[in-house]
C-alpha cells in the first residue's frame, strides 16, 4: 500500500492548541476580576462506569486551563422534579457559568425535560430544544458540542464547505441533526441518511464530505467512498474503529479523521471553550 497522502485531521493537536489558548483567556479572565476564574457544573445521576469517565475527563479538561468545576453526583433513584431543583440552583447561581448533564441518565427521569431546562446562556453543550433552534435559525447560541467540534476542526485546516455535498449518516438530536444544520449554514449542500435509508452506498458515493455519526462499528463501507472525498468518523467503538471503514481510505481521500483522535479530543475542548466564553461573558458584565 502506498503512503498516506491524505491531510490527517488531528483533533488531539488541536484541542492541545487550543487549551494553551485558553489557558491565557483564563488568566485574563482571572487578572480583571479579582481571581474569579469561569466555572463548569457537571451532573452526573447515578453510577454508570462511562458516564463518571467522561465526567471526570470533562473535570480535569477544565483544571488544565486553570477553571474550576464543581461536580454534582446525585443516586440512581433521583426523581425528574430533584433534579430540576438541583439545576435551577445552577441556573440562578451567578458563578456557574456552564451546566453539563450527562447523558444517559437513569430510565425514571425525563431526560428531555431535564436538557431543555438548562437557560440558554449556560446551555454550553448545545443540548436543549432553543439553543438547537436558535443554531439552526443562524441566531446566537452554544453549538452541540460534538458536531461543533467538527466545525472547528473543518475549520482549522481549512477544508472548504460552501457549495460542496456533504452527506450526514445519523440523525441523533445531538450529533447527526444540529451537523446537518451546521454544514447547511456554511453553505453545504446537505443529505441527511441514517440506518433505514434505501440505498445508502449510493448516496455516499455522492459525498464530497462524509460525516459517519451512526453509532455501529464501520457500518459505513470505504468503496462506498469516493476519491478525493473529506471524511469525518464521529463514532468510536471497542478496538478503536469508528463508524467508517478508515484503513482503505487513507491513500485515496483528501482528508480524514483518524480514530481514536480524531472528534473525540474536540468534543471536550467544545465544551470546554464554549465554557470560557460563557464565562468572559458574564464576568466582564458584572465587572
Amino acid at each position: 500500500m502506498s503512503e498516506s497522502t491524505a491531510l490527517l485531521l488531528d483533533g488531539k493537536a488541536l484541542a492541545k492548541k487550543t487549551e494553551q489558548e485558553l489557558s491565557e483567556r483564563v488568566a485574563a479572565i482571572k487578572a480583571s476580576s479579582g481571581g474569579q476564574a469561569p466555572i463548569l457544573a457537571t451532573i452526573l445521576v447515578g453510577e454508570d462506569p462511562a458516564s463518571a469517565t467522561y465526567v471526570k475527563m470533562k473535570g480535569n479538561a477544565c483544571e488544565r486551563i486553570g477553571m474550576e468545576s464543581i461536580r454534582v453526583h446525585l443516586p440512581n433513584e433521583t426523581t425528574t422534579e430533584e433534579l430540576l431543583t438541583k439545576i435551577d440552583e445552577l441556573n440562578l447561581d451567578p458563578n456557574v457559568h456552564g451546566i453539563l448533564l450527562q447523558h444517559p441518565v437513569p430510565e425514571q427521569i425525563d431526560e428531555r425535560l431535564c436538557f431543555d431546562a438548562i437557560s440558554l446562556e449556560k446551555d454550553v453543550d448545545g443540548v436543549t430544544c432553543l439553543g438547537f433552534g436558535r443554531m439552526s435559525m443562524g441566531e446566537p447560541a452554544y453549538g452541540c458540542a460534538t458536531p461543533k467540534g467538527i466545525m472547528r476542526l473543518l475549520e482549522a485546516y481549512d477544508i472548504e464547505l460552501g457549495g460542496k455535498h456533504a452527506v450526514v449518516v445519523g440523525r441523533s438530536p445531538i450529533l447527526g441533526k444540529p451537523m446537518a444544520m451546521m454544514l447547511l449554514n456554511a453553505n453545504a449542500t446537505v443529505t441527511i441518511c441514517h440506518s433505514r435509508t434505501r440505498n445508502l452506498a449510493d448516496h455516499i458515493r455522492q459525498a464530497d464530505i462524509i460525516v459517519g455519526a451512526v453509532g455501529k462499528p464501520e457500518f459505513i463501507k470505504a468503496d462506498w467512498i469516493k476519491d478525493g472525498a473529506v471524511v469525518v468518523d464521529a463514532g468510536y467503538h471497542p478496538g478503536g474503529v469508528g463508524d467508517i471503514e478508515l484503513a482503505p481510505l487513507t491513500d485515496r481521500v483528501a482528508a480524514y479523521t483518524p480514530v481514536p483522535g480524531g472528534v473525540g479530543p474536540m468534543t471536550i475542548n467544545t465544551l470546554i471553550y464554549q465554557t470560557v466564553d460563557s464565562g468572559e461573558r458574564s464576568i466582564q458584565a458584572e465587572g
